[in-house]
């Protein structure tokens, strides 16, 4: 009788003991090796999307919505919702007061697309990357009466018309001294003060601001190489984001 009571109580004490330890158990899936996954270049994908986010956040603070009404404003309406289209990501950067034309209207929106594209010295298109004139050569490639030199010093030297400041319009040409007494940087103005650039290595195309101290200080001149013509919307230089 003994033997079985010491079973028993064995029994008793340690069956409890194993049920709890195998609720603890976790079964892992079969595909589990024990490394996490890695994604292609994650330092240069989050640097490219924090300069997208910056640079879109800059031009919506900048931006006026183009105003729309009737039927167009209802379709607009609809074609935004899910997703965003074109339509919707139309805005307005330029008052009234600094009217563009249908080309510098074509020059800002080729630079304004290509914004989040990497930095890359002597670069001119999105798939290997830009360098500041590398930029402004390829906004200015569909206007054929323009015809733009490869550096930003030797189109602040021999091109355009001199403008004062407070006579910008979108398209026109800025440049900027850095580090040096010579024009070495370019951008292109988009108005109320902002303009699109390729600033430097480790950088990607964005939107920036002449009131920053940085670059009120370094700005040099403004070229408007555009021929001149008759404004084709009143008020408003219109770009369309991608």
């Amino acid at each position: 009788m003994r033997p079985f009571f010491k079973t028993w109580l064995t029994i008793c004490l340690f069956m409890p003991l194993a049920a709890h330890a195998t609720n603890r158990e976790q079964t892992l899936p079969p595909s589990f090796t024990g490394f996490t996954a890695r994604s292609e270049s994650p330092e240069s994908v989050s640097r490219n999307i924090a300069a997208q986010r910056a640079a879109m956040a800059a031009l919506e603070q900048t931006a006026t919505p183009l105003a729309t009404s009737g039927k167009r404003a209802k379709v607009a309406q609809g074609k935004s919702r899910g997703s965003r289209k074109i339509s919707q990501n139309t805005v307005a950067l330029a008052n009234p007061a600094q009217m563009g034309t249908k080309q510098s209207s074509t020059v800002v929106n080729r630079a304004v697309n290509v914004i989040g594209t990497p930095y890359r010295w002597g670069g001119t298109s999105p798939t290997k990357g830009f360098d500041c004139s590398g930029l402004v050569k390829y906004a200015f490639n569909d206007v054929s009466e323009v015809d733009l030199p490869r550096t930003s010093n030797a189109m602040a030297e021999g091109h355009g018309q001199k403008v004062d400041r407070k006579d910008l319009k979108p398209g026109d040409l800025l440049f900027f001294n850095i580090k040096s007494r010579q024009v070495n940087h370019v951008a292109i103005y988009l108005g109320n003060d902002r303009f699109v650039h390729a600033p430097r290595r480790g950088k990607s195309v964005t939107i920036d601001t002449l009131k920053k101290p940085y670059w009120d200080s370094h700005y040099v001149v403004a070229k408007r190489v555009l021929p001149k013509q008759p404004p084709s919307q009143k008020g408003t230089v219109r770009i369309a984001q991608r």
